[in-house]
């Protein structure tokens, strides 16, 4: 089969065996203690739709149950695959694939205030007690900062929200916006360790539901509020800007539109703090399996993407810091929670969608560890000499968090 031969060519590190739908056994590779795959093909035309469109079809013969799993799991197929893949494929009609797909992109990535109401609803209004299933107990729903290698994923959120502030340079009494404030967590960890006036931004009906209420219960409601309504649609003047985790649903031509209204809503000695996942290879497109079934209207961006349309916006960059593994570290623990939580998520929606879930986890996951994908945190003022001379404010303002916290 023609699957078969590019098998042959693809896996050089590992090995994986196929079993076909006529139950013939393909082996590929060579076996080596950790990267030994098993996957049988129950239905003849899997191997045909492989083979044409790996990219997706691989994540939904998975779901549907046409491609099962008799040794490893989920993880340890798509690592194994992404190994061999490294950043740069070399699949059958790759060429083609990328060339059409960055002639469709900025259809792909349209995304005006409708359409992104749409997109954001896909994902994020499903019922909350999945996030309470496998994220931690702020439900942070990006990427944690593991400034030791033994933190628990609780520690290591709360980590990332210290570095945050740091880098925000927090005073008393200061208006600070969330641009894509989730469930409300970054936006009252502010308000409580250093005392500011939050206003906090989703298009989740479900996340500001649980955002407000939270801010009602902890007693913040005078100052950390929560709207439902599009960033472009702020007005207003703000001491700071955060943005944890929403870019990626922004798309390239919305960037001017973007960084124009940070520029905007930023007062002249305000200090913006943008986080989030970026790629190293350069401009590309979105897998169409998790455009599709994940995030519709997604794009994880190059820097070179984004560094000059906020130069053309009058923004100086103040900071660029670049997590590297950090990314997969968290999406490892989600991912363990989640299969440690798999039954309860199986009665709450079904099997084709635990499926779907794992294949997303397991997948980003190999995505940060092999496949050029990180997450970068971009600081931004409006004037040169908004923020200090050197980095060590970051360090001493964390260092001190954790004294407090310690205390």
């Amino acid at each position: 089969m023609m699957l078969a031969r590019l098998l042959r060519q693809l896996i050089q590190s590992g090995s994986l065996t196929v079993i076909d739908a006529k139950g013939t056994t393909h082996r590929f590779g060579r076996p080596d203690e950790t990267r030994n795959v098993t996957m049988r093909l129950h239905d003849k035309a899997v191997a045909r739709r492989l083979y044409l469109r790996p990219h997706i079809a691989l994540g939904e013969a998975y779901m549907d149950g046409s491609l099962t799993l008799e040794e490893g799991d989920v993880y340890d197929l798509i690592d194994l695959f992404s190994r061999n893949l490294g950043i740069r494929e070399q699949l059958p009609f790759d060429a083609f694939r990328r060339q059409m797909g960055r002639l469709a992109r900025r259809l792909m990535q349209y995304n005006p205030l409708h359409r992104s109401g749409q997109n954001v609803r896909h994902h994020y209004d499903l019922n909350g007690t999945l996030y309470d299933l496998f994220l931690d107990s702020d439900r942070q729903y990006s990427c944690a900062y593991f400034t030791r290698p033994d933190l628990s994923l609780e520690q290591a959120q709360e980590a990332k929200k210290r570095h945050i502030a740091a880098k925000l340079l927090l005073s008393e009494g200061q208006r600070v916006l969330d641009i894509g404030s989730g469930w409300g967590g970054m936006g009252l960890f502010l308000a409580e360790a250093a005392k500011v006036d939050v206003t906090g931004v989703t298009l989740s009906t479900e996340q500001h539901a649980v955002a407000q209420e939270r801010s009602a219960r902890a007693g913040l409601a005078d100052r950390v509020r929560f709207d439902l309504t599009d960033y472009r649609l702020v007005e207003g003047n703000f001491d700071r800007i955060v943005s944890v985790g929403m870019f990626e649903h922004v798309g390239v031509p919305h960037y001017a539109e973007y960084f124009a209204k940070i520029a905007e809503l930023l007062s002249d000695d305000g200090v913006a703090v943008l986080h989030s996942i970026g790629r190293m290879e350069g401009p590309g497109t979105t897998n169409p399996w998790i455009r599709r079934h994940i995030f519709p209207g997604g794009y994880s961006p190059a820097l070179s993407e984004v560094l000059p349309v906020i130069e053309r916006c009058g923004l100086w960059v103040t900071d660029v810091e670049i997590l590297r593994l950090h990314y997969a570290e968290t999406l490892r623990e989600w991912r363990h929670r989640f299969i440690a939580n798999r039954g309860r998520i199986t009665e709450l929606y079904d099997e084709r969608f635990c499926r779907m879930w794992e294949f997303y986890l397991a997948g980003s996951e190999a995505t940060f560890r092999h496949r050029g994908h990180m997450v970068f945190q971009i600081q931004m003022a409006k004037r040169v000499d908004t923020v200090p001379l050197n980095r060590d404010y970051i360090y001493d303002h964390e260092r001190q968090g954790r004294r407090e916290l310690a205390a």
